[in-house]
This record gives C-alpha cells, structure tokens and sequence, in this order.
C-alpha cells in the first residue's frame, strides 16, 4: 500500500476539493503531473502560454468563485515568472495556493548550479504569500498540504506556497494517509462586549455615521451584514475599489469614492469595515482624522488598524462575524434621507459624465451586460474612470488590479474567471499597452473555450504615462507602441473579432457577445483623452487637480 510523492500530492488536491489546476509542467514536475493524469476525471487541468497567467488564473479563479485558487509550476525562473500573478493576488486578499517543487532535496541552498536554481527561493515564495513551508521528507508531502489549506481558510485571505523538492515526487511513501480536509469553524467569533458596546454608543451619538466598506465584504455573507446594518441606521456605505459590489449600487445608500467625498466632509463618526482605509501613493490614512471626525474599525487584520490610521476603537475580527453583533446594538435612524443621497449621488455622477468619451464607453459596457456578468478592470484610460463610473450590481462581478497596479494582470485573471465563474460571461477591458503583456494567452482563451470579452482600447500609446509626462513635463518620450494588426492577431488564434470606434457601436458588439460560444476580441479606436484622475479615491491625488467641483449638495443639511 505505497504511493509516490507524485501520487500524494496530487491526492492531497483532491481531497482538499481542488477541480481545477492552473500549472505549465516540467521536468521537475513530472511526477506530480503524471498522477494527475492518473486522476483526469477528479480534477481539471489548465495550462496556459506563460508561467505567470498561472497565479493570475488563479486569482481571477477565487475572485469570481470564492473557491480557492491553485497553480503550480517548476522552480526557479517558473516560480519567479509567477511573482506578479501573486504580488496581485496578495494585494487582493485572494486564496491561492502556489505549488512549486524544488531543486534536489541535497542541493537546497548548496549553489551547485543545478538546474533552475536560484540563491533563495523560499524567500521570494515568503514576501508574497501569508504562509509558506518547505516539505521537509515525501512522507509528509500529504500532511503539509492539510496545513496549506487550513492557512488558506484562516485569517485574512491571501496566498501561500508550498515548495516540494522534486526528487520527493517519485519517492515511495506509505499510503496510510488519506489526506484530513481542513475544517473551519463557521460559528460566529465572540468579540469583546465592551468594545462592541463602545463602539455602539460612538456610532448611535453620532450626528452623522457613515460606513466606508473594503474587500472584506465583498462577498455574499459580507455584503448581506453590511446591508442590514447600513439600512439599519440609514447610513451612506462608500465603497473601495476592492468594495465594489458589497453593496448593489442600485441602492440609494451606496456611493463611489467619488461621492464619498460629499458625505465625509460632513461625517463626525466613520465605521471603516474591512478596509486597509490607506492612501495608493502616501502612507497617510485615506481621510484624515481631527476636525470632530472618530472612527470605529473592524478588520480582520491587526495591522490595518495601526499608524497611520487613528482608530478610537477597533475590533479585530471578521466583519462577517461582527457586523450582526454591532447591528443589533444600534439604535434604528435615517441618518440621511433619501432624496439627499440620491442628490450626493447625481452629483457624483454628473461629474463623471463630463468625462468623455471614456463616461460614455464606461456606461456602454454596463448597458450591454447582464447584471451577473463578470468586469474585469484595468490599467487604462477608461479603465481609470470605471473604478467609480461602472456600477457593480452584486458581490464578485466587479475585479480590480488592487494596490499592486500590475499593468496587463487583467485579460488572464479574466481567463480565472471565466473558469470560476460558473458559466458568467466575464468582460475584459485592457489598454494596447497593457495587453502588449499577455496577447499570448489568446491561445488559452481558445483552447478552453472561455466565455470572455476582451476589450482593447488602443490609442498606439502607454496613454496613462504620456498624459503625466505631458502634464508634468510637457514633453513625452518612450511612450510610443508599435503594435500588431489586432484583426489578424485574433484570426491567427481563431478567435473572433469586431474593430468598432464608438460608444454604441461597442454597446451592439459587446451585447451579441453575451450568448457567444467561446472568447470573443474587440478593438476600440481611441485617441488622446481628458484625465479622469482628479475624480478618483477619496482625496484626489496630488497635481491631479482638475475643474472645481460643483458645491456638496449636503452643504446646509449637515
């Protein structure tokens, strides 16, 4: 009753209820991958063009699902090309497990230039991932596995790898362990009375609450909790830009970053619900304190409620678990009415709408998508606008690139998607630039037969870096493309293709792609366009100053 390593490994998936592997295979993975193919009808294998689509699969996989994210690749260079993939999905709180083997278990750290060595691998799996280990022997290869998942299904979601020393995969080992999936405790965490009196008694003496909502509840659960509270109290919920969807923007109650601006210049008492609550370029908190403003945090992480952030009271727990708890302690209200946020909310809009054409492209895509359909974003000049312009109606149908920015991350975490997505078309957008990282992963798209709308925007330039080097410098350089012929591209992969260069147009085509059978390509003509960036997160950043804003139609009520 033995097995090889191989064999123990690809159980432990498995039993852990992975159905679905994203992994490029190699030499030092030829066992593990053999016993998979032992197991073809268990679990399903993707493999792309790149190492680095992997983990962006991956991600894109969990962030549409909620249903962990695994790739595997060979050690070395392979693990290295995966760095981005994970950096995104680390900043994204993603649940991904990253599988790679290592060199000869003799010659870990000895520099004898074996094949695909590198000086410390297990150091660069540590700085992107929340927990990582090394098998230490083949006949633990099953039981590090058990504690890989149980990290993935505790404490904040983020990644964590595991390297297994290749000659460990086609050792025998005893098959008397079956593998033991990992058990999480789903009844709701205690959290210290007093402070969720205290935090009670903050919000209910408050003149005006309101609630800002981070990536930690944009799921079902989180977004369900936060909607009963928030009507509990009549309170506006501004969301990041990991929070869109915790709330359907269809409800009066939820605002954009941009609208956010209204209601937190009259804020006294700010709840921040699973958010990092940090400015992108600056290590300061993304609204200051002072000025009669206190703030109630909950977050699951200890060090998002630190310097420079100021909280008066902070519970450290999920918001899943804390939200009911601090809801029933609060005192129904309105506290602001109806028609006032539907006025702080057409002010916002109106803003965006002077932002053409990329106001217009933006409600071009959400018009010809159903309300499930998957938006991927990206780094692009309507990309940028979208983060507040493109309403998001549900919980993991909005994916943005998170604080790591990673230009062209957006068409593979596309192709994630499309796989976790349970069938949901998933709408990509990217900028020519952008794209220039992954046009490979056409082929992927094909092969597999993906449900998704890739979008490409070209103007022929790394459009976002001119615009600031012509607004800072006045002067541009190494911004210029030479891209393909984008038609022929797409045929070469058989992959069908529409060139449109209007809002309506891109309406028509994007529509007929939602019963498409397959991935489907649209190029978007468009030039040099006005920058949106002056309307972005809660404080515009600095020298992105654009038209005075019209006045906060809260002036006077507050």
């Amino acid at each position: 009753m033995t097995m090889t390593g191989g064999q123990a490994l690809a159980g432990s998936l498995i039993e852990h209820g992975v159905k679905d592997l994203f992994l490029i295979p190699g030499i030092q993975l030829d066992w593990a991958v053999d016993a998979l193919r032992q197991r073809a009808s268990e679990i399903n294998l993707f493999v792309p063009r790149h190492e680095q689509t992997t983990t962006y699969m991956a991600d894109g996989y969990y962030r549409a699902s909620g249903k962990i994210g695994t790739a595997m690749v060979v050690p070395g260079p392979g693990a290295l090309n995966t760095g981005a993939g994970l950096a995104t999905a680390y900043a994204s709180n993603s649940k991904v497990l990253f599988v790679t083997p290592q060199i000869h278990s003799e010659g870990v750290g000895k520099g004898y230039g074996l094949l695909h060595e590198i000086k410390d691998q297990t150091g660069f799996v540590a700085g992107l991932t929340k927990w990582n280990t090394v098998v230490e022997s083949a006949d633990r290869i099953s039981v590090t596995f058990d504690e890989a998942f149980a990290q993935l299904e505790s404490g904040r979601p983020r990644p964590v790898g595991v390297e297994v020393p290749h000659d460990y995969l086609h050792t025998t080992v005893d098959q008397s362990h079956t593998g033991k999936a990992a058990v999480t405790d789903k009844t709701a965490r205690p959290v210290d009375a007093k402070l969720l009196d205290a935090a009670a008694t903050l919000i209910n003496s408050a003149k005006f609450p309101i609630i800002y909502a981070g990536g930690g509840v944009s799921n079902p659960e989180g977004g369900k909790a936060l909607q009963a509270l928030a009507e509990r109290i009549g309170a506006p919920v501004v969301a990041s830009d990991n929070g869109r969807g915790a709330l359907s923007d269809r409800h009066p109650l939820a605002m954009n970053s941009l609208a956010g601006r209204a209601v937190f210049q009259h804020a006294d008492v700010v709840l921040v619900v699973g958010s990092r609550f940090i400015d992108a370029m600056t290590p300061t908190a993304s609204w200051p304190a002072g000025d009669g403003v206190r703030y109630v945090y909950i977050n699951i992480d200890p060090a998002d409620v630190t310097a420079p952030r100021v909280p008066d009271i902070a519970l450290i727990a999920d918001a899943v678990d804390v939200l009911p708890q601090l809801a029933e302690r609060l005192k129904p209200r309105q506290s602001i009415k109806e028609t006032d946020a539907l006025s702080v909310k057409r002010w916002a809009q109106d803003q965006i709408n002077a932002i053409t054409p990329q106001a217009q492209y933006v409600h071009a895509l959400r018009e010809a998508m159903p309300d499930d359909a998957i938006f991927v974003n990206e780094l692009t000049q309507i990309g940028y606008l979208a983060r507040i312009a493109f309403p998001v109606y549900e919980p993991r149908t909005y994916i943005g690139p998170g604080y790591q920015g990673t230009l062209g991350y957006g068409f593979p975490v596309a192709l994630g998607a499309a796989v976790g997505g349970g069938g949901r078309r998933v709408v990509s957008i990217t900028g020519d630039g952008g794209f220039g990282w992954n046009l490979q992963e056409l082929a992927t798209a094909k092969r597999y037969n993906l449900p998704v709308t890739l979008i490409v925007f070209n103007d022929g330039h790394y459009g976002n870096v001119r615009a600031i080097q012509r607004r800072t410098f006045d002067a541009e350089v190494a911004v210029e493309l030479a891209n393909p012929d984008f038609g022929l591209l797409a045929k070469a992969f058989g992959v069908n293709f529409e060139q449109v260069d209007t809002p309506d147009a891109l309406r028509s085509v994007v529509q007929q792609s939602m019963t498409a059978q397959g991935p489907v390509m649209v190029e978007v003509k468009i030039g040099v366009v006005p920058s949106p960036w002056h309307l972005l997160r809660l404080q515009p950043m600095k020298g992105m100053a654009g038209p005075a804003a019209p006045a906060n139609p809260l002036d006077g009520v507050f």
